[in-house]
């Protein structure tokens, strides 16, 4: 059997998350439930009741994939492929534009899979950073030093998780500049879209900007809705008609019902009512959260996330960053992500796009393990 570079992060949360009082481990806000998402929505009932159980269209439904086009500029549904969640598009992304031997340049800290999918494929991994100290802004210039001629992929998460960085529309064009001074790719994942804690206007996408971008996106995070397990890839036609080949062969197609509910989620009608509800979970959540920070400046720190419902916040305790999740679990029933899953130890992420009533007791809770940590 070959090496193997395990997901370390989502190996956590697979073994944990559902076993907690308190789970903060998640990026995502608050998820809807059914009655929500159908509420208001005149015939939303009686259409769901109505659909076949059958086999969706294996490329996603063309009322789904019209309805994800539309965020795009210049997007029809021939550049769209729906997947089982972001997480298929993204591996099946590098797995078709990306051969063992070769260099993709990946953003950290960052969601770390497509950091695993290159270890595990023999890909030659170089990284660029953001930089803590400028406020999780990219090292523009490691980056150009990153990049070279047996570049593939550019990879970068936007907005960003951890930390909630987004890209200025300045260091997006010096990404896409240095994508074009090779012909590479760029790989953007987009997934926190949407959830914007301090504008107004969905973050910008990549897609459009360049000739030679996969725009990969989800329902999970700025949507509310990770168990309908709906994402999706916009690219060049021909980029997606490559993807859908290596789909077929990973899950083949989301459920009906997904593709149905993910549809009426992204229509016209329903999606501004749903990114209004997101950014109020963020919005208020965050304000809880920041004055939590604020009460332990002794000991917390946080750059404030430009968007997505949590904080990469750093701690001065003598104790790494797993053994403080691990014993905040054990003692507290509470769980969050360490820092050292994100290459940054010394921090941990929070989620805080949640209810007052489960946030609160939740930090409570965080609040007396660091009391016996510092005693």
């Amino acid at each position: 059997m070959s090496p193997f570079q395990p997901f370390v992060m989502e190996r956590m949360m697979s073994r944990h998350e559902q076993d907690v009082e308190f789970n903060l481990s998640e990026s995502g806000v608050h998820p809807l439930h059914l009655g929500e998402l159908l509420s208001d929505t005149p015939g939303g009932v009686d259409r769901l009741l109505s659909a076949h159980l059958n086999y969706a269209h294996a490329n996603g439904t063309p009322e789904l994939r019209d309805n994800i086009a539309k965020m795009y500029p210049g997007a029809t549904r021939e550049n769209v492929l729906v997947t089982v969640g972001a997480i298929e598009a993204n591996y099946i992304t590098m797995r078709t534009l990306v051969s063992a031997g070769e260099r993709a340049v990946v953003m950290l800290p960052n969601y770390m899979q497509i950091w695993g999918i290159g270890k595990n494929h023999g890909y030659d991994v170089a990284t660029f950073q953001l930089r803590e100290e400028n406020g999780w802004a990219p090292d523009l210039v490691q980056l150009r030093d990153s990049v070279t001629p047996a570049t593939k992929v550019i990879a970068v998460c936007n907005p960003n998780n951890p930390t909630g960085h987004v890209l200025t529309e300045k260091e997006m064009d010096v990404v896409v500049a240095e994508a074009d001074r090779v012909g590479a790719w760029i790989l953007a994942d987009e997934v926190y879209a949407g959830a914007e804690r301090v504008a107004d206007k969905v973050t910008p996408t990549f897609y459009g900007r360049y000739d030679k971008v996969v725009a990969v996106g989800s329902l999970s995070k700025a949507y509310g809705l990770p168990g309908l397990r709906v994402g999706w890839a916009v690219a060049p036609s021909d980029i997606i008609e490559d993807l859908w080949a290596r789909h077929e062969y990973t899950t083949l197609s989301a459920t009906m019902i997904s593709n149905q509910l993910a549809a009426l989620a992204l229509s016209e009608e329903v999606r501004p009512r749903i990114i209004a509800r997101t950014r109020r979970f963020i919005r208020e959540g965050f304000v809880v959260f920041d004055e939590w920070i604020r009460k332990h400046s002794g000991v917390l720190s946080m750059t404030p996330p430009d968007a997505a419902a949590i904080g990469f916040v750093r701690y001065d305790l003598a104790v790494g960053s797993t053994d403080f999740v691990d014993a905040l679990r054990e003692r507290k029933s509470v769980l969050i992500v360490p820092g050292d899953h994100f290459g940054v130890d010394g921090c941990v992420r929070v989620s805080f796009g949640l209810p007052h009533d489960y946030l609160v007791p939740a930090l409570d809770r965080i609040h007396d393990l660091m009391e016996e940590f510092r005693r």
